[in-house]
């Protein structure tokens, strides 16, 4: 909430002169409460009480005088000196002129006076019929500020003290507020909708940062606001620097203007602190506390003081774990201007949480990774009992029978209530044993062989729904709890964009992969329906199973098959595991292949994955392959189109370039991101390295390099020199190769891949003769010549041959091993 320093005085000088340099507000009241005279602050007169006491109704003069001497920490403060004191309910009437918004500011800093002691006092504030402050007691000095909307006639501030205790203020202001401030309507970014009727709401302030610079007061903003610095709302300082050009900042026409937010806003910003490092790939991100139970109305401002041209800025923007700008490209927006102001509204879900979150981060679009925000404003939406604060209700003034009410409405309410409450938690107890007995019965998706796949309820009713049915999926919480132990932090086994992984183990003894989403991840909702979609339509014994998801509660959890081997990539660097052979690395690319495949052609559109890296390949018990993290996936073109027009998505050294430049995905798109895990396989490195001298950095274009050169025997994995049989290595090569083509129609399909990946693993266990590390069972024929080459005449024959058992793998497969996901997951 808006708190305030202890000069807060001087925030205040020269606003009449600010009014006058941009909005000029018909209506303007400020009354130094409790105080027989003025208070002069900068060019605005706060008049006296007692000028003011045809405003005001109240059962009792109270003017408190704070005597110099006690303020220890505002006396610079003539508005903190006097105050107006309240033992019954009060009120401030002010004649409207002009029906519209209105700024309400109320200024409180307790002291004691006489009997009355400030410090423990309770009361509650209402505007019109809306509460702006429940038993609220200020510690120090405050001010707290609303926008509410006026109908003309007057608008009346009461004061209301708890039960045994008094009310007061020091300072009131009232002015108008332009009406097209805040449009009347904010796109809704946890659904597709709109919120409307914006106009009519009344809004506290929670926060208002200028980012990237210092406080800005009311003298350098023409709406009598003020800006705080937004340092002390950063999650991860180090990750941010600043930067200001405030004589360069432009307003549009028809857009953003000074009103919105002055020039020393837009003319400074907080940044990516990427300078140093032209391959960061993270995020910045502001928490802003707010209380539960609201919606927030949120206005981010931008003006591109940092980049040299138009197109150098694309980044993406997150409000809590939502996407609301993908690809933000300012100029797009703002007719290729640079430094020109820019403003974006939007209103969250009712929260549940204490806090929201806003970052900014990299598109995959932008050639160097950037991003920058100037303002942000933060305001509370009252909820549907027309409160900002609590349940308080409005007073009503003087009236004996209507008290005589309250008192027969509380001794008759009171227990009635009580027994409202005890039936209530009865009944809760009891429906949460129930489901604790249902999630002690529920049984794993029993899957029956053949075509048609059925499985049974995870209730013990012996229902059947399709696999198709996402809502057969869903798992109690209670459930994944006592999988889980509760989430023990020490059974997770795993964090990454998503969230934790957990290990965890069903009441059958089946071990699961259980993935807790984070509310503070950048991947949400979007990405969680996805991989459940996805998961629910497919099985293929190459990629991870889905065992279920929950929703409750606001969680997003998935739960998978447990993969015992980790990831494809903590097998190759990063970790103490030993080290994999060729054959072993060959059989598992080519099960992932087997999984991209079936992906590819499973179903009537291929769906393609978006994210193939060795990170998102798994490893069970045995090191068979399995393809998993479908958030980013999606549905592949129809059979009459060429590709999917679309945002680009996926991790930097794994992107297609041309997906990356037209942001056109097709399915050859998957193509070159697995011919960099072929050659990550190969070489047992990171695709971006940057501790490596500038050729060595990116993985693929070094290895192309060398591979165009006959050199890709000097690179490969130490571990497997003289290991590697150079036909298969040959053939291995030229495969990652073509899979690394510029363009996708130049590269294989991913049929093409696995039929030759085969066949390199055909010439590595081929015998050679008086080779002595060969046995007489390995065997295989004479190899044809023409067998290795990308011919999809012949491929075709071949790739069904392979996949005969594979694309339906679930007969005759035991659930104990399709039961189980994640090792370890990093993030995207």
């Amino acid at each position: 909430m808006m708190g305030f320093g202890f000069s807060i005085w001087v925030l205040l000088l020269l606003n009449l002169a600010c009014c006058s340099r941009g909005f000029t507000p018909v209506d303007q009241f400020y009354v130094n409460c409790g105080s027989s005279s003025d208070a002069v602050v900068g060019n605005i007169t706060f008049v006296a009480d007692k000028s003011a006491t045809k405003y005001l109704s109240t059962p009792q003069e109270i003017l408190a005088d704070s005597n110099l001497n006690s303020i220890t920490r505002a006396d610079d403060s003539p508005l903190f000196r006097t105050a107006r004191i309240f033992n019954g309910p009060s009120k401030y009437t002010f004649p409207i002129r002009q029906g519209g918004r209105h700024w309400i500011r109320l200024h409180f800093y307790p002291f004691s006076y006489q009997n009355y002691d400030m410090k423990s006092a309770s009361f509650s504030v209402f505007s019109q019929k809306t509460t702006l402050l429940s038993d609220f007691t200020p510690k120090d000095a405050i001010v707290r500020e609303y926008s509410v909307n006026v109908e003309k006639g007057d608008l009346v501030i009461t004061f209301s003290p708890s039960s045994n205790s008094i009310a007061y203020v020091n300072a009131i202001e009232v002015a108008s507020v332009p009406d097209d401030l805040i449009a009347d309507a904010a796109q809704l970014y946890s659904s597709s909708g709109q919120f409307t009727g914006l106009a009519a709401q009344s809004l506290q302030t929670v926060a208002r940062l200028n980012m990237g610079g210092p406080f800005v007061s009311l003298v350098n903003d023409t709406l009598g606001r003020n800006w705080e610095s937004d340092s002390s709302y950063l999650k991860q300082p180090n990750l941010a620097t600043s930067k200001s050009n405030i004589p360069a900042v432009q307003y549009p026409n028809g857009g953003a203007t000074v009103d919105t937010a002055p020039p020393t806003v837009y003319g400074t910003c907080t940044k990516m602190n990427s300078d140093s490092d032209p391959r960061s790939n993270f995020n910045v991100t502001w928490d802003i506390p707010v209380d539960p139970g609201f919606q927030y109305w949120v206005r981010m401002h931008f003006c591109d003081i940092v980049s040299v041209s138009p197109t150098d800025s694309v980044f993406d923007v997150y409000i809590d774990t939502y996407v609301v700008y993908r690809d933000l490209e300012l100029s797009t927006k703002l007719y290729g201007k640079l430094a020109t102001a820019f403003f974006a509204d939007f209103v969250t879900p009712v929260l549940d949480r204490p806090n929201v979150s806003v970052s900014i981060g990299p598109s995959p679009r932008s050639p160097y990774p950037d991003a920058f925000l100037n303002g942000l404003e933060v305001m509370k939406i009252r909820n549907s009992k027309d409160s900002l604060a609590g349940t308080s209700v409005l007073p009503s003034f003087p009236k004996s029978k209507k008290k005589l009410g309250i008192i027969v409405g509380v001794s008759v309410g009171v227990p009635v209530a009580l027994i409202l409450v005890g039936i209530l938690f009865f009944m809760h107890r009891r429906r949460k044993q129930q489901q604790l007995k249902l999630s002690k019965t529920w049984v794993p998706i029993w899957v029956n062989g053949g075509a048609s796949h059925t499985m049974g309820s995870k209730y013990s009713t012996g229902t059947t729904v399709s696999v198709g049915s996402n809502q057969s999926y869903r798992i109690p919480f209670v459930a994944v709890q006592d999988a889980t132990n509760n989430f023990d932090e020490s059974w997770v086994i795993g964090v990454g964009g998503f969230g934790k992984v957990y290990k965890g183990e069903l009441h059958d003894g089946t071990k699961v992969a259980v993935k807790r989403g984070n509310p503070r991840s950048q991947q949400g909702l979007a990405e969680f329906r996805t991989e459940i979609e996805m998961l629910s339509q497919f099985r293929h014994r190459h990629l991870v199973s889905l065992i279920g998801y929950c929703d409750e509660k606001n969680e997003m959890i998935l739960v998978y098959e447990y993969m015992e081997n980790g990831t494809v990539k903590s097998h190759l660097y990063g970790s103490d595991l030993p080290s994999l052979g060729w054959k072993e690395r060959l059989e598992i690319c080519i099960g992932a292949a087997k999984g991209l495949h079936y992906l590819h052609t499973g179903d009537a559109k291929p769906v393609i994955h978006r994210d193939v890296k060795s990170a998102n390949i798994l490893l069970d018990e045995n090191l068979m392959a399995k393809v998993a993290d479908f958030g980013l996936s999606k549905t592949g073109p129809d059979i009459d189109q060429t590709h999917v027009s679309t945002a680009v998505k996926g991790s930097f050294g794994y992107l297609d370039p041309e997906y990356f430049r037209r942001q056109q995905l097709t399915e050859k798109s998957d193509v070159y991101s697995f011919g960099v895990v072929l050659f990550e396989v190969l070489c047992a490195r990171p695709v971006i390295d940057p501790s490596l001298p500038r050729e060595k950095v990116n993985l693929a274009e070094w290895v192309m390099k060398c591979q165009k050169k006959g050199q890709l025997d000097q690179i490969i994995d130490a571990n497997l020199v003289g290991k590697i049989k150079p036909d298969s290595l040959r053939k291995f090569g030229e495969t990652a190769e073509k899979c690394l083509a510029d363009y996708g129609v130049d590269r294989p399909s991913m049929g093409d891949v696995l039929w030759n990946l085969e066949y390199a693993l055909q010439l590595q266990e081929a015998v050679i003769q008086n080779d002595p590390e060969e046995n007489s069972t390995n065997a295989i024929g004479q190899l044809s010549p023409q067998v290795g080459e990308f011919n999809h005449v012949e491929t075709t024959t071949s790739v069904a041959q392979f996949e005969t058992s594979s694309v339906d793998d679930l007969s005759g497969v035991s659930m104990s091993r399709v039961f189980s996901q994640l090792v370890k997951s990093e993030g995207r």
